[in-house]
């Protein structure tokens, strides 16, 4: 069962809510065992974290991700930092870095 805190004077007594944390409009899950309650903050799921909009690109691009996975296109495996790092070297050659300019 869930319980939103919704004012001052709710179900939940002001000096619990205080000793324990719990904000003004906090959702708290309430678990009950054995004669004996537990109140504890609901925590956010994957999908109360972001809004619908993105959760839409997140999933896009994910998709987008698994479709490079099927189609081959992955870079190699490498067994150790060193293999990485000389890949990655080995495909910056030959392009100097230019130097950003620092905003001020």
């Amino acid at each position: 069962m869930t319980f939103i805190v919704k004012t001052k004077t709710s179900t939940l007594p002001a000096a619990v809510r205080q000793q324990a944390g719990f904000k003004l409009g906090q959702e708290l899950e309430f678990k009950v065992s054995g004669g004996v309650v537990t109140v504890l903050p609901k925590l956010p799921s994957a999908d109360d974290e972001y809004t619908p909009q993105q959760r839409a690109i997140i999933d896009a691009q994910l998709a987008e991700g698994l479709e490079d996975i099927r189609q081959g296109r992955v870079s190699p495996k490498f067994d150790t930092v060193d293999e990485m790092l000389a890949s990655l070297k080995a495909g910056h050659k030959g392009k100097p870095r230019q130097k950003k300019p620092r905003s001020r």
